[in-house]
């Protein structure tokens, strides 16, 4: 099982609509085929730094995620409203 941590620093005045997508998109997100969980964390003391965590059985799971159309849909959304480069990890348990 992967475990995919990304950050994502949003500009103030697009966070709401940030959470919004995201939660209109959590379940679709869930149920892709490889995908055992997601959800999205805000960081405490830094307005506008989210993580989403996600867990999945394989590599080619995440992979193939970043290939559909789903995320084809919500990643040219979100982007824009970066106000720095999203940076991701992919950690395994211990």
């Amino acid at each position: 099982m992967i475990t995919r941590i990304v950050k994502l620093e949003i500009a103030p005045e697009f966070c709401e609509e940030f959470e919004n997508v995201f939660v209109k998109h959590k379940n679709q997100i869930g149920s892709f085929e490889g995908c055992l969980g997601v959800k999205l964390v805000k960081e405490t003391n830094e307005s506008g730094v989210f993580f989403t965590i996600s867990q999945w059985k394989d590599e080619q799971s995440i992979n193939n995620y970043r290939d559909s159309v789903l995320f084809g849909t919500i990643w040219p959304v979100v982007k824009p409203w970066f106000s720095n480069k999203a940076m991701a990890w992919s950690t395994i348990d211990m």
